[in-house]
């Protein structure tokens, strides 16, 4: 069975590509980066300029001209049909409370700039204390909760800018 594939050439272009349409190239690898072309009896000279393997991108240089390619697989369609992306910025706003408990302390305030990672909050809860921290870089746009506060699951704690 042959997996497919799409690119996508500088957001314009929208390419679907097989494995056997790859494996038909007729290529010829020059250097590492360089490749050369026939397609329909026409000469193309490839060049890799830049690429990301894990994000699945792509700046390649086709006879002098500069093409930005992002490939998707069937395993990214799959992702971003569930509802997720891949290689993006997380876009959570709103910090809820994961369980019933007690805020035993608040480190940030409205205004501050975090990173990801830092610690926002102590939540206590069956006698333990969990650390929330920041899920992405972000604005503190706003704290519904307060120190001794007690919350339920799914409160809302914590709103991002």
């Amino acid at each position: 069975m042959s997996k497919s594939f799409k690119a996508n050439v500088n957001d314009t272009f929208h390419f679907d590509l097989s494995d056997d349409d790859i494996s038909n190239l007729d290529t010829l690898r020059v250097s590492e980066s360089e490749r050369h072309v026939l397609h329909n009896n026409k000469s193309y000279d490839v060049l890799i300029e830049d690429s990301d393997f894990i994000k699945k991108s792509y700046k390649i240089k086709v006879n002098n001209t500069t093409y930005n390619i992002n490939i998707i697989n069937d395993l990214d369609v799959l992702i971003k049909d569930m509802g997720f992306a891949i290689g993006s910025t997380k876009h959570v706003n709103k910090i809820k409370a994961p369980m019933p408990g007690l805020i035993l302390d608040i480190n940030v305030k409205i205004g501050q700039d975090v990173k990801e990672d830092d610690t926002l909050l102590i939540l206590e809860a069956m006698k333990m204390e969990n650390i929330i921290t920041s899920p992405r870089d972000g604005v503190i746009k706003s704290i519904t909760a307060g120190k001794g506060d007690a919350v339920e699951k799914n409160q809302l704690l914590i709103e991002f800018e």
